[in-house]
């Protein structure tokens, strides 16, 4: 599958959906650049930031970048490199956790990719299939999620729902 020049790869939890983002990149041509949005809290995540690590082979280059992701990929998204964004749920968590507001931050990022020069993968997580949310904070997170994935689907080329390990062509 030719690389466009914004992808965005949606799924739940655990379902593959990496795995596919960073295959789409391994076959592309430049630099290939791992921003990691995620920061490793307590036990379990550092297990998660271990095991995608583990997948990466050696010549990935990973910029840890838990809340400037425009600044990031203003330095990073350019014609000899390939970058992959894992994922935009963390990053809108540790947004919200900075109290940025996330609507500020959301139109920043789409500036940022509308502007980038390199193709950019983004991984994130479909949260608004589920159950609603029992407190305020949770459905605040489950509505800014769904406004950033919007608004990201909106400017990709490419969109991609991966279910059980297979993708679907969304856009």
């Amino acid at each position: 599958m030719k690389l466009e020049p914004v992808t965005l790869v949606l799924g739940g939890a655990r379902s593959g959906k990496s795995a596919y983002a960073e295959s789409l990149i391994d076959g592309a041509p430049g630099n290939p650049v791992y921003i990691a949005t995620g920061t490793p809290g307590d036990a379990e995540m550092a297990a998660r930031i271990h095991e995608h690590r583990a997948r990466r082979r050696g010549r990935w280059r990973t910029v840890e970048e838990p809340l400037d992701l425009s600044g990031a990929l203003a330095r990073e998204a350019h014609a000899n490199c390939v970058v992959l964004v894992d994922c935009l749920t963390l990053w809108l968590s540790n947004v919200m956790a900075a109290e940025s507001d996330p609507r500020t931050e959301t139109a920043d990022l789409v500036r940022a990719l509308e502007q980038a020069t390199g193709p950019i993968v983004l991984v994130a997580n479909e949260v608004g299939l589920g159950i609603v949310p029992d407190n305020a904070l949770a459905r605040a997170f489950r509505d800014h999620a769904g406004r950033l994935n919007q608004a990201v689907a909106g400017i990709a080329d490419r969109v991609i729902f991966v279910a059980a390990g297979l993708p679907m062509t969304l856009k």
